[in-house]
């Protein structure tokens, strides 16, 4: 996967944009595109305490609403944590939004003032699809995109 590429293209894309809504739309088109093994690209949005809802994504339908306490985008939430999952069977309480997912990274997504706004999650139906070097990556582009967003 060709990061250089994507930072460049959604740094362009999103220069100066604060609605967390409308990056998060942008972001999840341009990396579904990009990232050659995400069968499911999108955000779950922090709605009340405690609760993540389904926000822009693309690929099929995903989970309408996740508590913190449950799965690998739960897991993200509470913790503030990178999940890596190379296999969603090994991953305790794992909630399946598509049978066919093996692998799962998921990123908290923050803007600069420490503001939880949701996470990020891509799904693969190929087992260990993500890696180390997405998950820095991603993190350094979600940090620089979400940092004024609202």
């Amino acid at each position: 996967m060709d990061y250089d590429q994507l930072d460049a293209t959604i740094d362009a894309l999103c220069h100066s944009e604060t609605d967390s809504v409308a990056l998060m739309a942008t972001v999840a088109c341009e990396l579904h595109h990009a990232h050659p093994l995400s069968d499911w690209t999108g955000f779950y949005r922090v709605t009340e305490p405690g609760v993540l809802k389904i926000g822009p994504y693309q690929g099929g339908h995903g989970c309408l609403v996740i508590p913190f306490a449950r799965g690998v985008c739960g897991a993200a939430a509470r913790s503030r944590q990178v999940q890596l999952v190379p296999d969603v069977e090994a991953f305790p309480d794992h909630i399946a939004c598509s049978s066919l997912t093996r692998s799962e990274l998921v990123l908290p997504v923050m803007n600069g003032q420490g503001q939880l706004l949701g996470v990020l999650d891509l799904d693969s139906n190929t087992p260990a699809a993500f890696t180390e070097t997405d998950a820095t990556r991603l993190a350094a582009l979600l940090a620089r995109t979400f940092r004024d967003a609202r």
